[in-house]
């Protein structure tokens, strides 16, 4: 005879998997990789009790895009026991990397779920802040849904900091309680970010941005001074629409203003989409139950031809340095990584691909106070190219636009050379004769 299945409520399967976050740590095995969401999703109080218990562990990892805070775990001395697995480098991490005691997996965006999937990333366990459960025995990822959705599904063992203060967003961010081996509470509010400092060459190049951003548009906004500052410009526009990976105080100013309205958006009319969420508390306050916002795994909002259904998509990213050809170095210093390649090529791409697409890189002219040319003939040895020219469109300095893309290379080097800083454009056409682009 059968024997039936016994239905236990969500409540009492919560109180069953309660634990300390010491005791959670518990369920890690030697050699473990486990997986944490971008930014603000990362679960301070396991990560703190990791930390702590990380000599009694050999050869764990802990992978994960944009760590924020430098938990104890980064310890050049003890990466035999707990080692940093960066897929992309941050303030935390990249002093890590650049010294060469955390790794790194090099990677776009927009694939990190497929590797997880298809196991050329492990994914062990997964440590994530998630917001309290709801009547149905969900919780909501909101704060870095990315890849982690994917690592649920692949995890031996999900365990989540349980957190008031996160918000229940709607979207492919949800995992049951069924999924979960081990609930850890806490109460401390989630990690906030103000907006960036916003200077004159940044509102420069946004006053080069903004105007070439049409009403209707959907908007992509990368992270930094530049891309904020072009936000900050755009109090004026009508009906824009919000198809991004981060979503900040930034792009919740336009909601509040009746910038954003996602109403003329040619995909997912009336929603703003996103992946993972880096703000104030009243960001994270929009967020809750609130059925204009999604958040969905990064395979979703940054697949290229996904993002790319939508008519006039804008995508905005820095870079730190671009040669003749619009090659892009955005995420090192030479050969010192410093950031990653996140998802500036996926949106670059998504935005070629829409009807009426823009691709916006932006970079100051000049570094270390104005004594090294950006704009350069060729990137620097052991640079890491992120986006290449042949994806490039337009190249924004504060001296003006660059649009690239149909043009030849000779064509390419003189709009370059001309949004250099002026100090330096005699000597980038020496360079440029010198190979041949000019």
């Amino acid at each position: 005879m059968q024997q039936a299945t016994i239905h236990v409520p969500p409540r009492i399967m919560y109180e069953n998997k309660r634990l300390a976050p010491m005791d959670a740590i518990g369920l890690l095995r030697d050699g473990d990789c486990i997986i944490v969401p971008s930014g603000a999703g990362e679960p301070p109080a396991l990560l703190t009790a990791l930390s702590e218990r990380r000599r009694e562990l050999h050869d764990v990892k802990v992978a994960q895009i944009l760590a924020l805070r430098k938990y104890g775990y980064f310890d050049c001395d003890t990466t035999h026991h707990v080692r940093h697995l960066a897929l992309f480098f941050g303030g935390a991490s990249r002093a890590a990397g650049q010294a060469g005691w955390a790794d790194f997996v090099p990677a776009y965006f927009s694939e990190l779920p497929a590797l997880i999937e298809r196991e050329l990333i492990a994914a062990d366990v997964v440590f994530s802040l998630a917001s309290p459960m709801d009547e149905h025995g969900f919780f909501s990822l909101s704060l870095g849904a990315d890849y982690t959705m994917a690592a649920v599904a692949k995890a031996r063992a999900v365990v989540l900091e349980v957190n008031p203060n996160v918000p229940f967003a709607h979207g492919q961010c949800h995992v049951h309680i069924s999924q979960v081996a081990a609930i850890v509470e806490s109460s401390d509010p989630v990690f906030e970010v103000g907006l960036p400092a916003i200077g004159a060459v940044q509102e420069a190049i946004a006053a080069h941005v903004a105007p070439m951003i049409e009403d209707g548009s959907t908007l992509q906004i990368g992270y930094g001074g530049i891309p904020d500052a072009v936000v900050m410009q755009l109090g004026h526009k009508h009906d824009l629409g919000i198809h991004t990976e981060m979503i900040g105080d930034g792009i919740l100013k336009l909601v509040q203003e009746g910038v954003v309205t996602n109403r003329r958006k040619s995909f997912m009319p009336g929603k703003m989409v996103a992946t993972f969420a880096l703000g104030s508390k009243k960001l994270y306050d929009f967020m809750h139950h609130n059925p204009m916002l999604e958040m969905h795994p990064v395979s979703f909002t940054n697949d290229p031809y996904i993002a790319g259904q939508n008519d006039k998509l804008v995508a905005i990213n820095a870079s730190l340095q671009v040669d003749l050809l619009g090659q892009c170095g955005s995420e090192s210093i030479a050969h010192l990584p410093y950031s990653g390649t996140g998802g500036q090529v996926d949106f670059v791409r998504a935005a070629n691909r829409s009807r009426g697409g823009k691709a916006f890189i932006v970079l100051p002219s000049t570094a270390k106070d104005g004594t090294i040319s950006r704009i350069v003939p060729t990137l620097s040895a052991g640079t890491h190219v992120t986006t290449g020219k042949n994806d490039i469109n337009y190249v924004v300095t504060e001296y003006g636009v660059a649009q690239l893309r149909g043009k030849s290379a000779r064509q390419r080097a003189e709009a370059l050379i001309a949004i250099a800083h002026p100090e330096f454009r005699a000597e980038l056409r020496r360079a440029a004769a010198a190979i041949h682009l000019c």
